[in-house]
């Protein structure tokens, strides 16, 4: 085989691979929601795009039903926060999702979202950087939280809000059965 030839075979190999098994998602943990029924590589690639119906009307989530995690106001931002169906395991991992809206005008801007869950100093836990899920929609914000081995007793969702000045925002919410 030529050298040119063995050259197109491994870059074609490389290229196949990648398309197989995704490239990396940053610091978003792959997805194993504990239900059984939803992939456990799931993840988002910039820009992807895939079926997802709209969370805000407390829809369908990755592959099915979300529980309304609740929605109240922090500091200057109203937040609803919602996660997909299943149990939340030690060692998995929870799809949340978090629309993060003014509570009055002028709000400052986000420019960085954390999620985790755990207890408040998030001891133990993995702080997640959100994404916009869908540009058409920059207030709802996504990440799959790793969910911490062991799980506290009394562990919540943990929502940290940085704006454009650097100031922090912490809200949390229970995370329901």
């Amino acid at each position: 085989m030529p050298k040119n030839a063995i050259s197109m075979v491994s870059v074609l190999t490389l290229v196949m691979t990648l398309a197989v098994t995704g490239c990396g998602g940053g610091d978003k943990p792959k997805a194993d929601s504990g239900s059984g029924d939803k992939p456990k590589d799931h993840d988002h690639g910039p820009g992807e795009k895939h079926a997802h119906k709209d969370d805000k009307k407390a829809g369908a989530g990755h592959g099915g039903e979300v529980i309304a995690l609740g929605e109240s106001t922090f500091g200057p931002y109203k937040m609803k926060a919602s996660r997909d169906q299943g149990v939340i395991k030690a060692g998995g991992d929870a799809p949340i999702d978090v629309w993060i809206d003014p509570a009055s005008a002028p709000a400052p801007k986000v420019v960085g979202v954390r999620f985790w869950i755990g207890t408040q100093d998030a001891s133990g836990s993995v702080k997640a950087k959100a994404e916009i899920e869908d540009p058409k929609d920059p207030s709802r914000w996504h990440v799959h939280a790793e969910v911490p081995d062991p799980l506290p007793a009394g562990s919540k969702l943990w929502v940290e809000i940085e704006d454009d000045k650097g100031a922090l925002t912490l809200a949390s919410f229970e995370l329901k059965a």
